[in-house]
């Protein structure tokens, strides 16, 4: 199989591992000690949230390389590959790392030369999309779901389907995040429009969906009530639900989640490789994992559990949404106008 081998078995293959779990523990812990004397500056562009930044991503990795510099550049997905662009443009790449939501915009990326091939020790472990060549490999899965608020109202009214969306009692009452901005929510549009058409999403214009700018804001409009339910990535719910006893639920949609396990890979223009390649092993270890799921992602590995308050991978992953990624590599601003002109204008 070639560059995309996990766009045909990374379903099952995940499907398999995350019932049965997965070894390799003490090996992963091990190659981390290995790298633990890497040195040098490593920058990390991601589109991770910068609380989890300052408050998980920051620490635990100055923990493991005391003797390494690693800085964070964060911004919405599409905020990053527009810098990133700029900057291959300028041939000034400071990147060194990218951890951004959209898989899809990798493959474009490999194709371009643009990432160090590199097959980590702890890559074993990974039972999600990984290339087969070492270009990137998923080191934490985000998931776009249904939310609601359980003040506002019951469970038995609440959607159970992405369809429910189209119904005509949530009208004026429902909201996503703009694909223009978020790399999750573009995946998300270019799913449900390959799964129910581009007419799902002219019903949800019809019915008066509104496109925020990103996550965040529609949480807080779902807890004020502006919002009864929303399109909306499953750690926002989880984390206030957890942390701040908000009154939020998920719903795991019965026609399938739109499940993105984003990828980390080392950018080709590197200055310091050994450095990059150590963050990137610690990534994948189940150190690293276990820091993933603190940030209230799910893990990439079969050993580490789901984020407080989320069930199992194996409990929704078979029914989940099938996405083309290659689809929305190559078609990504045919994608994104087709939903501008249907919902925005």
């Amino acid at each position: 199989m070639k560059k995309s081998k996990w766009l045909v078995v990374a379903a099952t293959v995940l499907a398999m591992a995350v019932a049965t779990g997965c070894g390799g523990g003490k090996e992963a812990a091990d190659s981390t000690k290995t790298v633990s004397k890497a040195s040098g500056d490593v920058m990390v562009y991601t589109s991770i949230y910068p609380d989890i930044i300052d408050n998980i991503c920051k620490p635990n990795v100055k923990k493991a390389f005391p003797e390494m510099n690693v800085s964070w550049f964060q911004g919405g997905t599409e905020n990053v590959i527009t810098k990133i662009t700029g900057e291959i443009k300028a041939d000034k790449v400071a990147a060194d790392l990218l951890m951004v939501a959209d898989p899809s915009y990798y493959l474009k990326m490999k194709d371009d030369k643009r990432l160090l091939n590199y097959v980590s020790p702890n890559a074993k472990d990974v039972v999600t999309a990984k290339d087969e060549d070492g270009a990137w490999a998923s080191v934490r899965i985000s998931n776009m779901i249904i939310a609601y608020n359980t003040d506002k109202l019951k469970a038995e009214e609440a959607p159970k389907t992405w369809q429910d969306l189209t119904d005509p009692k949530w009208k004026g009452k429902i909201a996503m995040p703009n694909p223009m901005l978020s790399g999750t929510a573009y995946v998300t549009v270019g799913a449900l429009a390959d799964k129910y058409g581009w007419e799902f999403f002219d019903k949800l214009k019809a019915n008066g969906i509104s496109v925020e700018q990103g996550n965040s804001a529609i949480q807080n409009k779902l807890l004020t009530g502006e919002y009864a339910v929303a399109i909306i990535l499953e750690e926002n719910i989880l984390k206030l639900a957890a942390t701040k006893n908000e009154p939020l639920k998920v719903i795991y949609p019965e026609d399938g989640v739109v499940m993105i396990p984003s990828p980390i890979a080392i950018m080709s223009t590197t200055k310091n490789p050994d450095g990059a390649k150590a963050v990137m092993d610690w990534w994948l270890s189940k150190e690293g994992q276990e820091a993933v799921v603190k940030g209230w992602m799910h893990s990439v590995r079969g050993d580490v559990e789901p984020p407080k308050g989320a069930p199992a991978l194996k409990t929704f992953i078979e029914k989940a949404v099938k996405v083309d990624w290659q689809k929305l590599a190559n078609e990504n601003a045919k994608i994104k106008e087709e939903f501008r002109k249907r919902v925005m204008e």
